[in-house]
C-alpha cells in the first residue's frame, strides 16, 4: 500500500498578508519620520514655554513663583530667593555669595530669555542646548539631590539621588538640538540658510 504525503493543514486564525510576503509588512518610514518631527516640535515648543514663562514671571511678578510686586522690574532679584536658600551641597557658600548679585541676575534672566526664544523660534538650538545644560547643571548642584539631609540636619526631601527634573530638561535640550527640531513648526530651515550661520555651523 503506497503512502502519500499530504501537506500539513493548520487550523485556526491565519494572517493572509503574512503568508504572501513571509514577513510582517515594514513600517511606513515616511509616516514615522513625519510623526517624530511633529512630536519633537511639540516638545520644543513646550520646553521653550517653560523657559519663557519663568522669565516673564520673574520679570513682572505674575503671582506664580514670583509674588506680585516682587518682580525684577520692581527691584526684586531673580536669584536672591533660590540661591540664597541653598542649604546643601559643595557650592552652598558660593551660591550664597552669588545670590542677588547684579551679574548673576542678568546672566540668569538673559539665559532664560535666550533659551526660551531660541526654542520657541526653532533657531540656535545648539547654543540653547549648551547654555541650558550649564544652567540646569548649576541648579542641580544647588539642590544637590544626592543629599539625604540639609546642612542643618533636616531631611532634604530629595526623591532621587541623581535623576531630577533639571537633568531631564538638559537631556531634552540636547535631544532637540541633535535631531534639528527647529525645522518643523519653526524657523530652523530659514535660519540654517543664512550665510553667517552657514559659515558657523555651531550657530545651528
Amino acid at each position: 500500500m503506497a503512502v502519500h504525503d499530504h501537506p500539513h493543514r493548520h487550523s485556526g486564525f491565519r494572517f493572509p498578508f503574512l503568508h504572501r510576503s513571509g514577513t510582517a509588512p515594514a513600517a511606513d518610514t515616511t509616516t514615522v519620520t513625519a510623526t517624530s518631527a511633529y512630536v519633537f516640535a511639540g516638545l520644543r515648543l513646550l520646553t521653550g514655554f517653560v523657559f519663557l514663562w519663568a522669565f516673564l514671571d520673574k520679570t513682572f511678578g505674575l503671582g506664580y513663583a514670583t509674588q506680585s510686586g516682587k518682580g525684577w522690574i520692581d527691584g526684586g532679584s531673580p536669584t536672591q530667593g533660590f540661591l540664597g536658600g541653598v542649604a546643601v551641597g559643595p557650592m552652598e557658600s558660593t551660591f550664597h555669595d552669588w545670590a542677588g548679585a547684579a551679574w548673576a541676575d542678568w546672566l540668569f534672566m538673559l539665559g532664560l530669555l535666550g533659551i526660551g526664544l531660541a526654542l520657541t523660534a526653532g533657531i540656535a538650538l545648539r547654543l540653547a542646548a549648551v547654555a541650558g545644560t550649564v544652567m540646569m547643571a548649576l541648579m542641580w548642584i544647588a539642590e544637590w539631590p544626592p543629599a539625604k539631609h540639609l546642612s542643618d540636619g533636616s531631611a532634604s526631601m530629595s526623591t532621587n539621588p541623581f535623576a531630577d527634573y533639571h537633568l531631564v530638561y538638559a537631556v531634552v535640550l540636547i535631544a532637540l538640538a541633535a535631531v534639528g527640531a527647529g525645522a518643523t513648526w519653526g524657523l530652523g530651515r530659514a535660519w540654517a540658510r543664512l550665510p553667517f550661520v552657514g559659515r558657523n555651523r555651531w550657530l545651528l
